[in-house]
């Protein structure tokens, strides 16, 4: 299971996801973003420090990829956060307006993410742990994650864009026409492309088992997202005939699925 080179990828992404005890809301949002690319980064000074079977180039892409990934979803937060006037306030009622958690309630959400961002680094792990020399299988879970990165990154610029346009309307154009959270499919995608580069890589149960729950994991985590959003767009726009007619015919986060909606209407 390589516990002890889990163990420095779990303190990097404890370091890293630490900025939640600033703002709780961080553990699952810029602190992520910084745990990934940190924990990818980790993996590769592993392989240059002491290097195995495994190709060198895969790792490196790898890291590169969890960096970009990273650097994105934590810059593009921040941003949002300081000069988007509509996600200050729903960040704010997202955060509890402001209260503080106890501390022990945050320390248990940092030990908990911790350990899933580790876990979410292990198919990169594991591919230097074990030697793993095959190429074909990491290069088609790179190209499909590359792929998720993109979705993720133009649904979000085209968010952005729309709600600077019409600020009293959800996204609707573009990707939004296809899924109303393709962003979120877009991260679902990024990590199955994860778990499809480690496929031929992990070795024992311990390994498959570990892979497959943080992929579970985050499945679970983006339609819980999703279901939250839509909770809120309905508080907001329920009465809205444009916004009902839309969600109405446009599946909520999987394309041709016709699932519309995670919350039950009255």
């Amino acid at each position: 299971m390589a516990w002890e080179l889990l163990g420095i990828i779990a303190i990097v992404c404890a370091v890293l996801s630490a900025v939640g005890f600033y703002k709780f809301v961080y553990f699952l949002s810029i602190g992520y973003g910084f745990a990934v690319a940190g924990g990818g980064l980790a993996v590769l000074a592993m392989a240059l420090v002491a290097p195995t079977a495994a190709p060198l180039w895969i790792l490196a892409v790898q890291a590169v990829l969890f960096v970009a990934y990273g650097v994105r979803l934590s810059g593009f937060l921040l941003v949002r956060e300081i000069k988007s006037a509509s996600y200050k306030k729903t960040f704010k009622e997202v955060s509890g307006d402001g209260k503080r958690m106890p501390f022990f309630v945050l320390f248990v959400i940092w030990v908990s993410v911790t350990v899933l961002y580790t876990a979410q680094v292990s198919p990169m792990l594991y591919r230097y742990y074990n030697g793993s020399q095959d190429v074909v299988v990491p290069v088609v879970g790179i190209i499909v994650s590359i792929l998720g990165l993109i979705l993720e990154s133009v649904a979000d610029n085209q968010k952005s864009a729309q709600k600077k346009e019409n600020p009293d309307m959800v996204a609707t154009k573009g990707l939004y026409k296809i899924v109303r959270c393709p962003n979120y499919l877009g991260e679902i995608i990024f990590w199955t492309g994860i778990f499809i580069s480690g496929v031929t890589t992990y070795a024992g149960i311990g390994q498959w088992i570990m892979a497959i729950v943080a992929y579970v994991c985050i499945v679970f985590i983006m339609f819980n997202g999703a279901q939250r959003l839509e909770k809120r767009q309905m508080a907001r726009y329920g009465d809205n005939e444009e916004y009902n007619t839309y969600a109405n015919k446009t599946p909520i986060i999987i394309p041709l699925i016709p699932l519309y909606h995670l919350n039950k209407k009255n």
